[in-house]
């Protein structure tokens, strides 16, 4: 089923039909208990009452956190994976604060609603949060995961909250500015803003992975990490663009960053943003086989683990409610829209060389002699 918009809509900048995506791993995965997985995500949201009423309630449900946890974990812990995907339901309505036409979502108000909420995940009932059913089912998750996870992995969930909320008060605060960064300013952090490192801490501890620290922070790991950051970035960008063209100022996304760096319309500006995707994918396929070589049991886990979020995450948002059936287009969700994307094997830009953004070309000074 085809993308919904109503008749009277205002047109796509860069229309519904998307280019292919290119990726050379495997796709189409996806639990088997997802649909156990939604019900009872669906019952937590509604037992701590999470939306104000039936139409917020549509809304959040239609950002479809469950179906985004079961693709990118097709082999998960089905308890850890519900935590994660209640956690994730959670986020996107903290998300949907944070880009509200409120203008409530200055950069103090971002800094410091984050540094509460950090604290509060670290030390669980400091009463940092003003009470109401938000910060009761924030409670619920924070206690959840305590009993869950580990010290260490609690320190890097933690560690990856940190950089989630820094991305946003970074990109907040260039909104406030009123500017459109450059294509190397909004790279730099990008990748921060999709909370990269909060998502994949729950993958390895949904999978059951365990990759020591002095493996998982060595150089040609978080290069990988930062790749496939980049690469859901900019697939999240593309599938969210026509949610949020409505916004003035325009809002920072890659298509309207490229539009600003080459003098053209978003429209024009799509084969560049699949040209940087591709070539980070093509840098992700030849660092990932670089580590694969001399990979231990859990490291080459973590390596198809991170595989499985890129492909997961651009399947679940070919489908999700919110973006084929984006709010500024539609009273109401449509359920069973999509993107109906194909898929390509090879890239639209074949280019092996650095991108030329100085803030992620250290990815391919990553590579060895043999994998170059």
């Amino acid at each position: 089923m085809a993308p919904v918009y109503r008749e009277d809509a205002h047109p796509s900048r860069i229309g519904w039909q998307l280019p292919p995506f290119y990726w050379p791993f495997e796709r189409k995965l996806i639990h088997p208990k997802a649909a156990e997985i939604e019900e009872r995500s669906i019952a937590w949201i509604d037992a701590f009452g999470l939306y104000p009423d039936a139409t917020e309630r549509a809304w959040g449900l239609a950002t479809r956190s469950s179906d985004l946890v079961s693709r990118i974990l097709p082999y998960g812990d089905v308890e850890t994976m519900l935590l994660f995907a209640q956690w994730s339901y959670w986020a996107f309505a903290a998300d949907d604060w944070q880009d509200s036409d409120t203008g409530a979502a200055r950069t103090a108000a971002v800094a410091d609603h984050g540094a509460r909420l950090i604290r509060t995940l670290e030390v669980p009932g400091s009463g940092l949060l003003a009470p109401g059913p938000h910060t009761a089912a924030l409670d619920d998750l924070v206690a959840r995961t305590w009993s869950m996870l580990t010290s260490e992995q609690l320190h890097r969930l933690t560690e990856g909250m940190r950089d989630w909320i820094f991305g946003a008060a970074a990109q907040t605060a260039t909104d406030e500015r009123g500017i459109m960064p450059s294509l190397n300013d909004f790279a730099s952090t990008r990748i921060s803003v999709g909370a990269t490192r909060f998502l994949l801490t729950w993958c390895d501890v949904a999978n059951g992975i365990h990759v020591p620290g002095d493996v998982l922070y060595s150089a040609p790991v978080q290069a990988l990490t930062d790749a496939a950051g980049f690469i859901v970035a900019c697939d999240n960008d593309v599938f969210s663009y026509n949610k949020d063209d409505h916004h003035q100022p325009l809002e920072q996304n890659l298509l309207n960053v490229l539009a600003r760096h080459h003098g053209c319309t978003p429209s024009e500006a799509l084969p560049a943003a699949y040209a940087l995707r591709d070539r980070s994918v093509t840098l992700f396929v030849r660092l990932r086989e670089q580590l694969a070589r001399n990979a231990d049991e859990q490291l080459a886990r973590h390596l198809v683990s991170v595989e499985h979020w890129v492909s997961g995450d651009t399947e679940y948002h070919n489908r999700a409610p919110r973006y084929a059936s984006p709010r500024n287009r539609n009273a109401l969700p449509v359920e069973g829209a999509s993107f109906d994307i194909t898929w390509s094997d090879t890239p639209s830009d074949p280019s092996t060389e650095p991108l030329p953004i100085p803030a992620l070309a250290w990815w391919w000074q990553q590579l060895d002699d043999s994998s170059r």
